[in-house]
């Protein structure tokens, strides 16, 4: 069997990462990338057994995730990226090893996210794909122009990185947890969101960008109203409000977000 080494990306996040590297375990070898954690993020990875290696940002690239792939070295062919807030399951491990021992043209994994918002699991509307597992050699992430956005931060931006061969996608979904407060989940998007529209102040940016999303984000890009689009397609076409009321949260905070896109494309400039 090929070997699959999970690698992590942290700061801070010692109320998650227990439950994430426990759920790792089928996996060769794990590699938590810590960025200067002050919390107990890092005794906590090494009790479970994982390499630990520290990631200090300079303000360019390469940022985190390419950093991580080039840092690795010879430990495994295959990357899989996992966030201290997501789990993942026997049966989706089992299913990403039996992939890339099927197919030797395989270069990347795409996989859909088992999203947890305000305490439910979201079963249906809009659904999040990653290309989370990379071979290494075949995949990249792109340096993209984008330092010059309000707030910039270390780890690569909303897009999905370059593979040179055949990219697969799971049946298995990846469960993402969130367990920080609201406030939390707000802050971090009104940071996405600066990113978003510096990218889209730029015809070139944004194009780059655009060509390195799933097909869905692809099409969606230049939707007018996109707001009020998306909340139609994620809470009534692909029934969300199944999911109760953190079905028509969700929705409606997406639909928040890619309205503050619009108006920091608009008027902070």
């Amino acid at each position: 069997m090929k070997k699959i080494t999970a690698v992590v990306l942290t700061k801070n996040e010692e109320s998650a990462i227990g439950e994430c590297l426990s759920s790792l375990v089928p996996f060769f070898s794990v590699v938590v990338v810590d960025s200067q954690s002050t919390d107990k993020t890092i005794d906590i990875a090494r009790a479970h057994g994982a390499t630990v290696l520290s990631f200090s940002w300079d303000g360019r690239y390469p940022k985190k995730k390419q950093w991580s792939l080039d840092a690795i070295g010879d430990i495994g062919e295959w990357i899989l990226f996992v966030d201290a807030d997501e789990r993942v399951s026997p049966e989706l491990a089992a299913e990403l090893s039996g992939l890339i021992e099927s197919d030797p043209d395989l270069a990347a994994v795409e996989i859909p996210l088992e999203y947890h918002f305000i305490g439910r699991a979201l079963r249906h509307g809009h659904q999040v794909f990653k290309r989370s597992l990379v071979k290494k050699g075949s995949c990249w992430f792109p340096e993209i122009d984008d330092l010059g956005a309000s707030r910039m931060w270390e780890v690569e931006g909303h897009y999905q990185p370059v593979a040179r061969g055949a990219v697969a996608r799971t049946r298995n979904r990846m469960t993402h947890l969130d367990p920080d407060p609201l406030y939390y989940y707000f802050e971090r998007h009104n940071k996405y969101s600066d990113w978003e529209a510096h990218l889209r102040s730029s015809k070139q940016r944004f194009g780059e960008v655009a060509n390195l999303r799933s097909r869905g984000g692809r099409r969606s890009q230049s939707l007018p109203a996109k707001p009020l689009v998306f909340f139609v397609y994620s809470y009534l076409l692909k029934a969300g409000f199944l999911d109760g009321a953190a079905g028509f949260h969700y929705a409606t905070a997406q639909a928040f977000y890619y309205w503050q896109i619009a108006l920091k494309e608009k008027y902070d400039s």
